[in-house]
């Protein structure tokens, strides 16, 4: 892949890699010039004709994953990957063979790769996304020989059979490379991606689109907000917590959809101290936060028909002489309060003054993303994120824009009960429910007593955001959420 020198926070120069160049080719596969080709086959299906007396063809196996390389010379190669039965074929079949076909590409240093598209538009977009997102890389705080030990993605993709599905492609497109730069903001390091970075980069997606401003409100607004949420987190830290807001505006008039970010650039769990091993994975609480403020960046760019309130509140939670102790009790923006019995738990303290002010700053309707709970993992492991919410019609997009792009959600219920799990024993509530029931949805019923008027879904995506292991995102950060909201804020200007 092509690269750029970039500063980063060390005060070092680093490469980034450029992303991944698509075009769509009207003509036919066997005319590629690409120095690899991917065809896919279906079981019972023959190789296309202009291949069969190609050495190596009697080899070809169709089942689902297996790989067959061909050198008819012209392609000089071609990866025959098998798509197993074709009514067990869907997107994420397809996004798990592009992987195969990127992963080609680096071992034979092929600068660019094409595809034979088998399927429809929403194919060749599953194609596209996927090949970006497996090209990822990070490798911009190594020196310059790691990266160039790190091998090479393709330069360019070309989609053959794909005729009529520019729009799609280029959604798809938009999306994974703004999920890339999420997981880039995931993987850099916490004494560099810290709230005042994570402000600087929202001011940087507002200065690149006439549709979107900036606002970011420090520590003195905070307080005369009355976030004491966001401040008790941050007490604890030498850096500074931001509330930071992006507004894009793209149908004029309209109400806005509020999207709310968990930025915890940093989290030892405060006094309530985590444990050692595996800490330096705490760089990865601010997930959230980075998937929303990517997806605004990337809906600007494709100029979707509709207002956003993006919402991000960033702060750094660590253990000092000035952090918040258990037992202590907070007041937050919308005056109810709260009794801090665990501040491992801060999260849900921080989004709790964000979804109130989001609200009152006149979204009717909200989404956010959070790393909130370990329970998540538990339930759902890394397959689906949770999704709970007030508004079932919003809650119903939400799974179908992931189900779309191959970010799953699934639904937990909001019983009554589990609000009364949250209360406090002398302040309104707790911010830890003292039994060990339904940790995800009690941190949601939490929530729930702060979104003023507003309709309302929560996704925790502590399980999706890191370490999925599906093929095209592997081990690392997912960029979880940036291709869901795109496509959600798609399907919702589509509605209005």
């Amino acid at each position: 892949m092509r690269v750029k020198w970039v500063r980063n926070g060390t005060g070092r120069r680093a490469y980034t890699a450029a992303p991944v160049q698509v075009r769509l080719d009207s003509s036919p596969a066997a005319e590629s010039t690409a120095d690899l080709l991917c065809l896919g086959i279906f079981d019972g299906d023959e190789i296309p004709a202009w291949l069969a007396e190609t050495p190596g063809a009697e080899d070809v196996n169709a089942s689902f994953k297996k790989l067959t390389v061909l050198r008819p010379g012209s392609p000089a190669r071609v990866l025959i990957v098998g798509l197993g039965a074709e009514d067990e074929f869907d997107r994420e079949r397809a996004r798990v063979a592009a992987s195969f076909g990127v992963r080609q590409a680096g071992r034979y240093e092929a600068g660019s790769l094409a595809w034979d598209v088998p399927g429809d538009a929403s194919v060749a977009a599953a194609i596209t996304g996927a090949t970006i997102l497996t090209a990822y890389r990070f490798d911009r705080l190594m020196s310059k020989e790691g990266r160039e030990n790190g091998g090479a993605g393709p330069e360019q993709l070309i989609l053959h059979g794909a005729d009529g599905a520019e729009e799609f492609v280029e959604t798809a497109r938009v999306a994974a490379v703004a999920a890339n730069r999420a997981r880039d903001l995931q993987n850099l390091p916490a004494n560099i991606a810290d709230p005042a970075y994570l402000a600087d980069r929202a001011r940087e997606i507002a200065t690149g689109s006439d549709a979107v401003e900036a606002e970011v409100l420090g520590p003195e607004q905070l307080a005369e907000l009355g976030m004491g949420g966001l401040i008790s987190v941050g007490d604890g830290s030498a850096k500074d917590p931001l509330l930071i807001v992006l507004r894009y505006e793209g149908a004029a008039g309209e109400e806005p959809l509020g999207i709310v970010g968990k930025a915890v650039t940093f989290d030892t769990g405060g006094i309530s101290l985590k444990p050692s091993a595996s800490m330096q994975e705490m760089k990865m609480d601010m997930s959230g936060g980075a998937a929303a403020l990517e997806a605004t960046a990337a809906i600007a760019e494709l100029g979707l028909p509709l207002n956003l309130l993006t919402v991000v509140p960033a702060v750094e939670n660590m253990p000092s002489g000035t952090a918040t102790r258990p037992g202590d009790v907070i007041t937050q923006l919308n005056g109810k309060t709260v009794e801090v019995n665990n501040t491992d738990a801060e999260g849900r303290l921080i989004l709790a003054d964000a979804l109130t002010w989001c609200a009152r700053e006149g979204a009717g309707r909200i989404v956010d993303l959070a790393t909130l709970t370990g329970a998540v993992v538990v339930a759902l492991g890394s397959t689906h994120a949770a999704v709970i919410g007030t508004d079932d019609e919003l809650v119903e997009a939400i799974g179908e824009a992931g189900a779309t792009v191959g970010e799953l959600t699934w639904r937990l219920p909001l019983h009554p009960e589990y609000r009364d799990l949250m209360k406090g024993t002398v302040a309104d509530l707790t911010n830890a429910a003292p039994k060990r029931k339904a940790g995800t949805i009690t941190a949601a019923a939490f929530l729930r007593e702060f979104i003023e008027e507003a309709g309302w879904a929560h996704i925790d995506i502590a399980g999706t955001s890191w370490d999925v292991g599906r093929p095209y995102v592997g081990k690392g950060p997912s960029g979880f959420g940036v291709r869901l909201l795109v496509e959600l804020a798609r399907r919702l200007a589509a509605r209005s």
